[in-house]
């Protein structure tokens, strides 16, 4: 009997706006190519959910997705990013450091935002409440980096580490079984998977 696959897909580059909150922004012209150009790819045929966060780039990348198959998209606000409201849109190199510092410190906020742990607990919370549904066929979960990394670290059974993180540009994939948790792969990007 065939495993059912549950995949997470970080949404791919984003059009950045400093005066637009990060949660409102949406796919670039190469994130959107990006996704459009894998919507009809084989590795998706099996799935008959599409889970994504609430945030615009997200819900963007999972309708994309969703339109070939003609599956309707399940919005569950709970999956966003880890939330980095308290200090808005950082350059990228003072980004990076305050993100590295949320990984290494996943019990203390960082500059206000939410802490690691709790970004950990919220997304699990999410995967498990869906994947408890039991429906058959694999699952797709659209969502984000940081979160995505910490579900990923809770899976595979790591502690909370940056070292596990998607690699820059965003549209990477990790996969899982769902009956048994077991990672299938690591993170690949989106033209990657199914070679």
């Amino acid at each position: 009997m065939p495993t059912d696959i549950v995949r997470y897909l970080t949404h791919p580059q984003v059009q950045i706006d400093p005066a637009v909150p990060v949660p409102q922004w949406g796919l670039s012209p190469v994130g959107r190519a990006r996704t459009e150009a894998v919507a009809r790819a084989g590795w998706l045929a099996g799935t008959t959910q599409i889970i994504s966060s609430g945030e615009r780039k997200a819900i963007e990348t999972a309708e994309i997705i969703a339109r070939p198959p003609g599956i309707m998209i399940e919005i569950r606000e709970a999956m966003h990013e880890n939330d980095r409201s308290a200090t808005g849109f950082l350059k990228p190199t003072e980004f990076e450091q305050v993100a590295d510092q949320f990984f290494a410190q996943p019990d203390i906020s960082v500059r206000g935002w939410e802490r690691a742990a709790d970004a950990q607990a919220r997304i699990v919370r999410e995967a498990e409440a869906v994947l408890s549904r039991n429906r058959p066929g694999d699952v797709l979960f659209v969502g984000h980096g940081a979160v995505g990394t910490l579900l990923f670290c809770r899976v595979a059974g790591h502690p909370i580490d940056r070292r596990h993180d998607q690699p820059a540009g965003g549209g990477h994939v990790f996969a899982f079984t769902r009956e048994t948790r077991q990672i299938l792969h690591g993170w690949r990007r989106l033209e990657e998977m199914g070679t």
